[in-house]
């Protein structure tokens, strides 16, 4: 039987989260990077990670406590790769070598997320949980442009769905909501520079596309 995320938690409540897991799991599941750090910011960091990992369906409380920890602590350690930088860049002497350095960092961190999410998870729950993380920006984004421009051809999907999943990658390794929302835009910017290159007029799709959703009580 699966287990959702939220079933789960109504066993612990989030106050205690950090510190209540399976004892079975203790030496198979990566611990809880939490010690040192501030207690309400580790709060605010699990409730994000259960909105994050809500999407999959957990077979055991072992499986959920091992990708809660992953992705709390891919949180942890990016909010340290950044704190570093910032701290480099006060230095005149190593503010030139700054960013360089964090980018070696966060290159190590984005493969060791997909690596340990793959320890407990198959192909398809960890794109949940990438989605999770990136707002699930990557379907709201492609469900709409199919939407709009309901003549798009399959190869042209494939195109706009890489582009996306691309950034989804990068918008991993951002240090805020914005900053992923702002990758998100790069790509935007591409795909609809891409559409409009193939003899698409995005004004007219846009707008018919309001049209249809006006005539149907959608939203846009």
């Amino acid at each position: 039987m699966a287990i959702g995320a939220a079933m789960l938690l109504g066993l612990c409540p989030l106050g205690a989260e950090a510190q209540s897991q399976p004892e079975s799991a203790a030496m198979a599941i990566e611990p809880l990077k939490a010690e040192g750090r501030d207690t309400a910011y580790v709060k605010v960091i699990l409730g994000r990670v259960r909105k994050n990992i809500s999407a999959v369906e957990f077979t055991d409380s072992v499986k959920y406590y091992a990708v809660r920890n992953v992705v709390a602590n891919r949180y942890f350690e990016l909010n340290d790769i950044y704190a570093d930088r910032d701290s480099l860049k006060k230095d005149p002497a190593t503010k030139p070598t700054a960013n360089a350095v964090c980018d070696s960092k966060l290159y190590r961190s984005h493969f060791a997320l997909g690596a340990k999410l793959s320890l407990y998870l198959d192909d398809a729950q960890v794109e949940q949980v990438k989605d999770g993380i990136t707002m699930g920006v990557v379907k709201v984004t492609y469900d709409a442009t199919v939407d709009m421009i309901p003549t798009l051809k399959e190869e042209e999907k494939v195109q706009i769905l890489a582009w996306l999943k691309e950034a989804r990658e990068l918008a991993l390794d951002a240090e805020s909501s914005k900053k992923k929302h702002e990758v998100f835009g790069k790509y935007k910017g591409r795909i609809n520079n891409y559409l409009a290159k193939r003899g698409y007029d995005l004004k007219k799709e846009r707008e018919a596309w309001y049209k249809r959703m006006d005539a149907q009580g959608k939203k846009y």
